[in-house]
Formats: structure tokens, sequence, C-alpha cells
């Protein structure tokens, strides 16, 4: 199993381009499946993740094909396998974003019961509710969820109608609105998810021939369409990933310039980190950074967008390990998300947990010290925490990293990073 050794103590420097996000890329790709013709994707990023959506898009029977470097082709016409495996599934959570386009455009679906990053619980109860309230009926066998729909006569079209989710919920709000573009008239989704990522795909799916509006607010109208048509998309910069860099840069005391970014989708991040005490400057899609001095320890509370992500959580906890006060992090979307604090007192942090809050005191010095990483954010944080620590850390169980980071070794190491991946 892959590990990562860092030598601490070196101050970041330098330029970093943003890859595309993750987490607009995977919905996007599973919006394929609604359309008999095909949809080219540029800016995709090379991550595990998208390489699992591409195996299971392939045994459902489309065709995937890497045009370029960053780009992809997929052609659904010929879905011949209405099924998500559980030997897929169970490594990705996001794989439960097959059901809705796959009811919607066949009538029927059958998807494992997902897996992912122990991080907390989070239920599908929300896509069946929205998926029943759209027409179809659902049961769960064996471990796998069973959609189908049966219309007096024979049809097998969903039929649009309101939607209230209980909980505010990303992939649910993407699930039920490419359920919701081929569905029989309009569906309303209210208390939807306001991410850039849902707006991505909203306007990915206006382009293939859908018909939403307001993605972005927390009430999304679909008016269904019969068909959607081919188009062409590009990925848009990964949020996450620049948040990351940019915690890592000032954990460091160092000076970054980011390439490619989108500033508008990081202002919770950047709040934050002038409040730390970061000099920032922001113009068109770079990002400017620079830590003259020990970061200030801030306060944050997770909350769903715009509010503080819960997916940078991890990376500022350990930038307020090394920072002068004392913080408290309060994390009010999933329940085990600070497994990584565990691991980072190991390395001389001083952090108290009780529940869903953590107290974080600021030490001058961390030190390098075995982890492992029990999640994908979890992965960055510790390797934030090692940049910033003296002497070796060695991080175990880092394929969490090959999901959701391009290339994070490569570009690390052309800020200064001292960081090598070994066995």
């Amino acid at each position: 199993m892959d590990k990562l050794v860092i030598e601490g103590g070196t101050r970041l420097a330098g330029e970093v381009e943003v890859s595309g996000a993750k987490n607009s890329a995977l919905p996007v790709l599973c919006a394929a499946i609604l359309s008999a013709e095909p949809l080219t994707v540029t800016n995709v990023p090379r991550l595990q993740d998208v390489a699992t959506t591409a195996k299971l898009l392939t045994t459902m029977g489309a065709s995937v094909e890497r045009a370029a470097d960053h780009t992809m082709v997929l052609d659904c016409a010929r879905l011949d396998r209405l099924e998500a495996p559980y030997d897929l599934v169970r490594t990705m959570r996001a794989s439960i974003l097959v059901l809705g386009p796959m009811v919607a455009r066949f009538g029927r679906a059958r998807v494992s019961l997902p897996g992912g990053c122990a991080i907390g619980q989070r239920p599908v109860d929300l896509h069946i509710k929205g998926l029943q309230a759209l027409g179809a009926e659902i049961s769960i066998e064996h471990g796998y969820l069973e959609a189908r729909v049966e219309r007096p006569g024979g049809g097998t079209r969903l039929r649009g109608a309101p939607i209230f989710m209980d909980l505010v919920s990303v992939t649910g709000t993407e699930n039920l609105m490419m359920a919701a573009t081929l569905a029989e008239g309009t569906t309303v989704i209210q208390n939807a998810a306001r991410e850039p990522e849902v707006v991505e795909l909203a306007h990915c799916l206006n382009a293939m021939g859908a018909r939403i509006s307001g993605a972005g607010e927390s009430e999304v109208t679909i008016e269904g369409v019969e068909r959607l048509h081919r188009a062409d998309w590009r990925i848009m910069p990964d949020r996450i990933e620049a948040g990351t860099f940019l915690a890592a840069a000032a954990a460091t005391r160092g000076e970054l310039l980011m390439r490619g970014a989108n500033p508008s989708h990081l202002t919770a991040v950047l709040d934050k980190l002038r409040e730390a005490g970061a000099r920032i400057e922001v113009s068109g899609d770079t990002i400017a950074l620079s830590m003259p001095t020990r970061a200030r320890a801030v306060n944050l509370r997770t909350a769903p967008y715009p509010g503080f992500a819960t997916d940078m959580q991890a990376q500022l906890m350990a930038l307020d390990c090394v920072a002068e006060g004392t913080s408290t992090i309060v994390e009010t979307i999933f329940e085990n998300r600070f497994m990584h604090a565990l691991e980072m007192k190991r390395m001389g942090a001083q952090i108290e947990i009780d529940g869903n809050t953590a107290v974080v005191t600021g030490v001058p010095q961390l030190d390098g010290a075995a982890v492992m990483a029990t999640d994908l954010r979890a992965s960055a944080s510790l390797i934030i925490a090692a940049l910033a620590a003296r002497g070796e850390t060695v991080i175990d169980r880092i394929y969490h990293l090959d999901r959701g980071y391009e290339a994070i070794e490569r570009k690390l190491s052309g800020l200064g990073a001292k960081i090598r991946r070994t066995r």
C-alpha cells in the first residue's frame, strides 16, 4: 500500500494550476446516461473516482473514450445493463448518481447501496423519497436499491412533482434534478443544495436541452423534456483543491500564485485565510497569497454553501494547529469528520474534541510522525500538517488522495515541498 514521505519545514512558494473539480465531474459524467447522443467533457481531472465512474458506465454498456489528456467523450446510446454493481459502488458513494438518470431514461435501475469515505452517515433516503414523488416504485433487496416506473398503459416516464428535501443534500439535489429533466411535467425541488457543482450540473443539462431554472437558489424548477441531445461541457475548477493549496501555503508561511481558480466559489475560505493573517489578492482567475508571519487561530463552523465547506474543515484545522491562539471548529455536516484530529495529535497538535466541536490550541511547531489517512480530506490535512512540521512524516493509506487530488505530489514538489511516494 502506497505511503507519502514528507520532510517538513520548507516554505511553499511558486505557481500552481487548479485542476478540474472532482465533485463537478462525477455528476456530469453520470448525466451522459440521459441522452442517446454523445457528451464531450473537457478539463476532466485524472482521478481514481473519475476512472471508477468511467468503468461503471462502461460496465453498463457505454462507450467512454479519452479523446485527449483531460477530455472524455461519453456515448450512452447502447446501455444494455441497467445496474451499478457492488464491486464498483462500494468504493465511491457518488455512484448513486447513476440512479436518477437511469430511471428517467429507461424507467428502471438497480444500484448497489453505496460505500466510500467513512466520515459518517450519508443516507439515500432523500434520493428514494424524491424518486417516489416522481412516480418510481422502489425496493431494497439483497443490498441493492431497485427502482421501476410502471404507469397505466405501459408508460415508463417519470411525472413531474413538487419535492421538498428534508435535509440539504448535494447528491440528492443532483440526482433528482437529473431524473426530473426527462419527466413529464414540471418538478420543483425545494430546500435544494446551492453548491457551485449543482449549478454547473444544471448548466450542463441545459446545454444538453434540459429546461432548468433557479439553480444556485433554494428552489429549483425543472420543466421536463422528451429527450436530451449531444453537448460539449468544460468542468469547473476544483474549489476544494484550490482551498487545500492555499491552506498549505498559509501553514508553511509561504507565497503562492494560483491560476485557473474561480475565486467567487472560495469566498468563505478566503475570508478565513485573511482572518488568519494571509495577504490575498484576487484578479480574474488568479489568487495570490502570502503569509509573512505565523497564522492567527480562526474559528469556523461548517455549513451548506455558501457557508464554510465541510470538505475544507480538516485543512483549516491543520492550519489552526500551528497558529497562534485557540480556535473552535464546529462540524455540522458529518458526525465522524474529526478522525484526522487523532492523527494530528500524534504530531504534537493540541486538540480536544467534544461531540461535533473541536477546540484547537496552536503550537509553535508540530513534529513529524507516522500517521494514517482515514478519508480523502483527512489525507490532505495530514499533508498540510506534515509540510509545517519539523522532521519526517510518513502518511499511510494515501489511496484516498488519488480519489480526489490530481498529481498532488508533483504540484507540491513544484512549490518546493520535499515529498515522495513509496510503498
